[in-house]
């Protein structure tokens, strides 16, 4: 059966799934291009900033498994629409930010608390459920394509605005950008409606069963303490690029463009990565893209910066980016089935934004006292090797077990 004829019943939810994703995670991934202008404006500290986004990150993190909770209690629509109006209050709070506080309580605690209930875990738990068994990992690829898309807009728009008119202007119109949401957390919460397909799994037991049971699983705990390394170095990336290259001396517009180029490479990622996931080992894949971020990280930061490098470092970054959105939703849902999948993905999750909130804060802190960013890139590649070798070797020695319990 052709791929569009099989999602036809379910294409509304998709669409909303991505339209919301590509709007929660490329605005998110764009705040960077703010570092300069608000710090100077406001009269914070790089590492004042970065800390707000750390609290982002962990408020993110550490929330995403109540969040995927309640969705078995309340459903995905309550908790989508809910996420995008915290998202629009955010932002409305950063662009009006006169110091520490306001910022903090923006671009922190509500934005990190809106990405619980919109960014890449709900959305592929949603495109999960909504999509055949048997093209599975292909749609969580396209969805995460489709998500991948953010960036690519929101960047270049955010800086043209900032440039011609101010920072603040230039998240009045991230804020106009989040509006969009709304509708698209409407549409996507039509999977409230589809039912579970008769698949094992975890059924129906408390969440504290769910979360013994996901922990008791070595693939899952292996995966989960990988995954710290996906959120320091990404979120490294997002937050401290734009600064690096102005130190350097680089045309703003290049750290924007960089942005989005790694959007657009997020696509093509994503699609393959939701592809090969389909037909090979999900865990040795995600182990795989770690070592190759390393790798071209450590690339990057060892030669002088020039905008053919950066759009290069970005196109291949972004090829790594969001790959490992399908390949970790997939994983959790053939070991754990879809009930309590947004739950479990959360579990997996908080270690990716412990990760987030080191590298953010992390990276900040080592510029303030060295004001370079060298031990900061060292770090990030030794570690994202460690890990991804880690992952690879335990994937292959162990492949991924089924659940211990079952449904009921």
């Amino acid at each position: 059966m052709p791929l569009l004829q099989a999602l036809r019943p379910t294409l509304p939810i998709l669409i909303g799934a991505s339209v919301m994703l590509t709007l929660s995670m490329g605005l998110r991934q764009s705040l960077g291009i703010f570092l300069q202008p608000l710090t100077q404006d406001v009269g914070i500290s790089v590492s004042d900033f970065t800390l707000a986004i750390a609290v982002q990150n962990l408020a993110w993190g550490f929330l995403q498994p109540l969040a995927g909770a309640l969705t078995v209690r309340h459903g995905f629509r309550a908790i989508m629409m809910a996420g995008a109006l915290l998202y629009i209050a955010g932002l409305a709070l950063m662009a009006g930010a006169q110091g520490m506080i306001s910022l903090m309580l923006g671009a922190g605690v509500l934005i990190g608390t809106s990405l619980a209930c919109t960014a890449a875990a709900m959305a592929m738990s949603v495109a999960a459920r909504a999509a055949p068994e048997g093209v599975r990992s292909t749609v969580l690829g396209i969805v995460s394509a489709a998500g991948s898309l953010g960036a690519l807009l929101s960047a270049p728009i955010g800086q043209a605005l900032s440039e011609g008119y101010g920072w603040r202007i230039g998240l009045v119109g991230f804020l106009i950008l989040s509006l969009f949401m709304l509708p698209a957390a409407w549409f996507a919460g039509r999977v409230d409606r589809v039912p579970l397909p008769k698949v094992k799994g975890i059924g129906d037991v408390s969440a504290t069963e769910a979360t013994m049971t996901a922990f008791g699983n070595a693939s899952f705990t292996v995966m989960t303490a990988a995954y710290f390394v996906c959120g320091m170095q990404l979120v490294f990336i997002t937050t401290h690029l734009p600064s690096y290259l102005s130190i350097c001396g680089m045309d703003p517009m290049l750290s924007a463009q960089t942005l989005g180029v790694i959007g657009g490479f997020n696509v093509l990622g994503s699609l393959f990565f939701g592809w090969a996931g389909q037909r090979w080992n999900k865990l040795a894949l995600l182990g795989g893209i770690y070592v190759a971020r390393s790798l071209v990280l450590a690339w990057y930061f060892m030669v002088p910066p020039s905008p053919t490098s950066t759009l290069v470092f970005g196109a291949l970054m972004g090829f790594l980016w969001l790959g490992v959105g399908p390949l970790v939703a997939g994983a959790v849902a053939e070991m754990f089935g879809l009930q309590w999948q947004a739950m479990i993905q959360g579990l997996a999750f908080m270690s990716h934004q412990v990760g987030s909130f080191v590298g953010a804060y992390g990276g900040g802190l080592i510029y303030d006292a060295l004001g370079s960013y060298t031990l900061a890139w060292q770090i990030g590649v030794a570690v994202g090797l460690s890990a991804g070798i880690v992952q690879v070797a335990f994937a292959l020695i162990r492949p991924t077990a089924p659940p211990l319990l079952r449904t009921a």
